[in-house]
């Protein structure tokens, strides 16, 4: 059992992130899924709570039913050490589309291909190539 999860919170956007996260990676899956009924706390049909993994990752995520002023910041970001060029280009590709280039896709000093972005639902990303 994994101990510590990265718990995302969304405002209205939990499924349609958590399905297309689930859509990039091989080994992922939704494990469990449930909204909020009618005359509960949140909108009814949203996430109330969500687990999902990926690459045996588990995460948590939820449609908050509580505006906040805050959201997702790029200090905490989910680190992904990509297997091959390609994969790192599917995933910049697939995850900037609609969000924003921190460090755009090059070659740095710590890894021959690299980039840091927040997608299009706020969450921030970093994609390294693995070393060989």
């Amino acid at each position: 059992m994994q101990r510590i999860t990265t718990f995302l919170m969304f405002d209205g956007k939990a499924e349609e992130a958590m399905n297309f996260y689930t859509s990039l990676f091989e080994d992922a899956k939704i494990l469990s899924l449930t909204r909020y009924g009618p005359n509960e706390a949140g909108a009814e049909g949203t996430v109330m709570q969500a687990t999902f993994a990926l690459d045996g990752q588990t995460f948590m995520c939820i449609d908050s039913s509580i505006k906040h002023e805050f959201t997702f910041t790029p200090a905490m970001s989910l680190y992904v050490a990509c297997e091959t060029e390609a994969d790192v280009d599917r995933l910049f590709e697939a995850l900037s589309e609609g969000g924003q280039v921190l460090m755009p896709l090059d070659r740095y000093p710590f890894s021959a291909k690299y980039a840091w972005l927040a997608d299009r639902f706020g969450v921030s990303w970093q994609l390294s190539l693995a070393p060989r």
